[in-house]
């Protein structure tokens, strides 16, 4: 069968598929009824079977016709990803799709991103944040190519390659600090857990490691959308937050936040994730080798 099949034919069995009849896909592609006709009943003879019934107003997949369009997809997929690895051999150009934490983006991403897309003007890029469940979801239906996340989601689809090891503190302005230091935890009341949401890992971790330290179960937690929000809220007094230690170094190193003393360390890995099935085109190859290099070359703040 295989030595009988032609790109042409289909991406003719696809447009029948996606227009629902054969004159529109003739249209669509700019045929005659008779030649997509003729495409679509060779593929039939050269498969032995029937892909479409046809209707009065149109076609519908039949079983053996349902089976083929995934293979027809893939098979499609691969000559697209072909044509423009050759292409873009000495120029990789297109698009990529990548999500990640918007506080990783803004700590340990600003760099990178300026001196590839510097390097590669014409790879663009579709950026999404969000936090891990979100990610690790895009990535498993394909909606990404890879996703940076704070911890291996350890799903069998998925592949994980760590990137770099985030030592993670717990922070509060310089006066709630010293309240917290002279009051203890468990006499100082209206303390509220600064982060990112019930949904993030940070703000999850937080919350019991600060029940470890004594603060009542209880305690109420406040989500912002960003980490600059973050850093203005636990600056002003209003709470503490558990945070990426790089992301607080400015107000460390002015003494406008101050390092709480913790029971453990508490640190993530972050790393990038793909799905094994998922086929990368050029850009996405170029961006992925780039930046497990660049981070290969970067000291983990936890050694700081």
């Amino acid at each position: 069968m295989l030595e009988n099949l032609e790109g042409r034919s289909l991406l003719t069995f696809l447009a029948v598929l996606e227009e629902g009849n054969f004159s529109r896909a003739a249209e669509k592609l700019g045929y005659v009824q008779s030649t997509v006709t003729s495409q679509i009943q060779l593929l039939e003879q050269s498969c032995n079977q029937k892909l479409f019934h046809r209707l009065p107003r149109g076609v519908k997949l039949t079983e053996a016709g349902e089976q083929f369009a995934l293979y027809a997809r893939k098979f499609v997929q691969l000559g697209h990803s072909l044509e423009e690895a050759l292409e873009n051999l000495d120029h990789p150009r297109g698009t990529l799709r990548l999500g990640s934490l918007e506080s990783f983006l803004v700590t340990r991403m600003s760099n990178f991103m300026h001196s590839f897309f510097k390097e590669y003007t014409e790879i663009h890029l579709l950026l999404e944040t969000g936090f891990q469940a979100d990610i690790v979801e895009q990535v498993q239906s394909h909606v990404i190519d890879f996703g940076i996340v704070p911890m291996n989601p350890k799903k069998e689809d998925l592949i994980f390659e760590p990137l770099i090891e985030e030592q993670m503190i717990v922070v509060a302005s310089k006066n709630l600090a010293h309240l917290i230091e002279n009051e203890g935890w468990e006499n100082t009341s209206g303390i509220q857990m600064i982060g990112f949401g019930s949904r993030c890992v940070y703000h999850t971790e937080g919350l019991k490691l600060l029940s470890e330290m004594g603060l009542p179960s209880e305690i109420r937690s406040t989500g912002f959308a960003s980490s600059e929000l973050v850093r203005q809220v636990v600056t002003c007094g209003l709470g503490v937050a558990l945070v990426p230690k790089i992301m607080m170094a400015q107000e460390l190193a002015e003494g406008s936040v101050i390092s709480l003393p913790l029971p453990r360390q508490v640190t993530f890995v972050h790393g990038i994730v793909r799905h094994k099935k998922h086929v990368l085109n050029t850009p996405s190859k170029v961006f992925y080798r780039a930046l497990t290099e660049y981070f290969s070359n970067q000291t983990s703040i936890g050694s700081i």
